[in-house]
């Protein structure tokens, strides 16, 4: 079987759908690629797409993207509530039926094409270091730094950060409460304080939803926390404080296997558990969930 690679970048637009289209596009057109997903953001400001092909179509597909982005996006006016240095701020690949090795290998070759197009950055995941770190003082902390793996960061554009990683959820906890309260429960339960294993956290307002959330990354929802497991986390955490969740987002796909855990820990009947999972986790609260869209393998398979 041929190797199939996974790339999940996230660009910094969110809300100019002529630029997420045209950075769509050029994605979407890159033969032997499929892109799959295209799921914006406004209060964050950003876009993340999930496409998946073979090796060399995915990092030509990335580096199509990360030029239209280049070209369409000023960071010297964006903002939003999503910590960001580029325009491509971050693209993993992720070996879907292929090697860690390989995805690293896709990494490296699509670093290499951004620098000979003038754009720099960082690598992140398989040399230990998070996107985060990468990211560290944003965008208008870039003049200050001359450490880049690669490149130089682009006036205009940023830089961005390149990597290999295994499967991550994107999942976000809506909060019937205050944004001090999110960031309390974003605190306690990141893994870096001490709380759930492979959890990300942080806290931030969501006006256009009118909720604030619990925005996580979750890095290893196999042997660390599972999307449900996280839920029931900040619903713990929610009542304790007096208040309580609101349903969840999904940002960006999920293996069908999350979903088919948490049918089955909502005593779900097996011919059911993707229906019981969205409906208990509360996946259409604030946007659209379509199975057929927003499941990896089933998006696959269509």
């Amino acid at each position: 079987m041929s190797q199939l690679i996974e790339c999940v970048p996230n660009f910094s637009v969110g809300r100019d759908p002529r630029v997420v289209e045209a950075i769509a596009r050029d994605i979407a057109s890159t033969p032997g690629v499929r892109l799959l997903d295209v799921d914006p953001e406004h209060d964050t400001n950003r876009c993340v797409m999930t496409f998946f092909g073979p090796p060399e179509s995915v990092v030509e597909a990335a580096t199509r993207g990360a030029l239209a982005a280049a070209r369409l996006i000023d960071m010297r006016v964006h903002s939003g509530s999503h910590p960001r240095m580029g325009a491509a701020d971050v693209i993993p690949f992720v070996p879907w039926s292929g090697s860690m090795a390989m995805a690293e290998l896709c990494a490296r070759e699509c670093a290499s094409n951004l620098e000979r197009l003038g754009l720099g950055g960082w690598f992140y995941g398989f040399n230990d270091r998070s996107a985060h770190q990468c990211r560290r003082g944003q965008f208008e902390g870039l003049s200050e730094r001359e450490d880049c793996d690669f490149g130089q960061p682009h006036p205009t554009a940023g830089a961005t950060a390149v990597g290999a990683r295994g499967v991550l959820i994107a999942f976000n906890v809506n909060l019937r409460g205050t944004l001090a309260q999110a960031r309390g429960i974003a605190r306690r339960l990141r893994e870096s304080s001490g709380g759930l294993p492979g959890v990300r956290a942080l806290g931030w307002e969501s006006p256009s939803y009118g909720c604030v959330q619990v925005t996580t990354n979750l890095v290893d929802w196999r042997g660390g926390t599972s999307p449900h497991e996280l839920f029931e986390a900040v619903r713990a955490e929610a009542r304790q404080l007096g208040t309580d969740t609101a349903g969840c987002e999904l940002i960006g796909m999920i293996p069908i296997a999350a979903l088919e855990q948490a049918g089955r820990f909502y005593s779900g009947a097996e011919d059911r558990l993707l229906q019981v999972a969205v409906h208990e986790l509360g996946l259409r609260s604030v946007k659209p969930f379509l199975v057929a869209q927003k499941v990896i393998e089933v998006a696959l398979e269509a």
